[in-house]
């Protein structure tokens, strides 16, 4: 039994001794859930079969700045009219222009990016399409070449170990404070 200089010298005991574990509960799954929300939209998108690509020139401003990235979803070729901002492979790299032109006949679209004075030089076979461009996000791609890096990667995992070991030591104090209360 228990008397009241026993109680007072452990002054944990009493409600206070529940408020550190419940805060470090709460701030560590506050950052798990942060780690995930970060990642959220890099992972959701590509589960639904979309594409991702960050949009490095400014061929297609003011519609897509640089800096954003584009959702790419599967498209029928013959299908897209003229308008639809598409995603294509160039070479190395893949392009995002508007069609301006459906050649079904040819099986190949005439392209423009907004910001450009002419279509571009050459044809876009139906071969080179990615697909169309059903949404963009302005100056995530810069936030998505950050979190894909090597140091994104490990400040990530960084952060999602400090969120579990919030969780143990919540799990450490409310032991401790049970023990305690069980005189151990």
């Amino acid at each position: 039994m228990m008397n009241e200089s026993e109680t007072s010298a452990h002054p944990s005991a009493g409600k206070g001794g529940k408020l550190f574990p419940a805060l470090c509960s709460v701030f560590g799954t506050l950052i798990l859930l942060s780690v995930i929300a970060v990642f959220l939209p890099l992972t959701v998108p590509r589960l639904m079969g979309y594409e991702i690509y960050e949009v490095v020139s400014g061929s297609m401003e003011p519609e897509i700045p640089v800096g954003s990235i584009i959702y790419v979803e599967d498209a029928e070729a013959s299908e897209i009219p003229e308008g639809d901002v598409i995603a294509f492979v160039k070479g190395d790299s893949v392009i995002t222009h508007r069609v301006e032109e459906n050649r079904y006949v040819e099986g190949e679209f005439i392209t423009k990016g907004d910001a450009n004075s002419q279509e571009d030089m050459t044809p876009v076979d139906y071969d080179s399409l990615v697909g169309r461009v059903a949404f963009h996000a302005p100056m995530l791609g810069t936030f998505m070449r950050l979190m894909t890096s090597m140091t994104g990667k490990l400040y990530a995992a960084a952060f999602a170990a400090c969120g579990v070991m919030f969780h143990m030591l919540a799990g450490v104090l409310r032991s401790r404070r049970d023990a305690r209360r069980r005189g151990e």
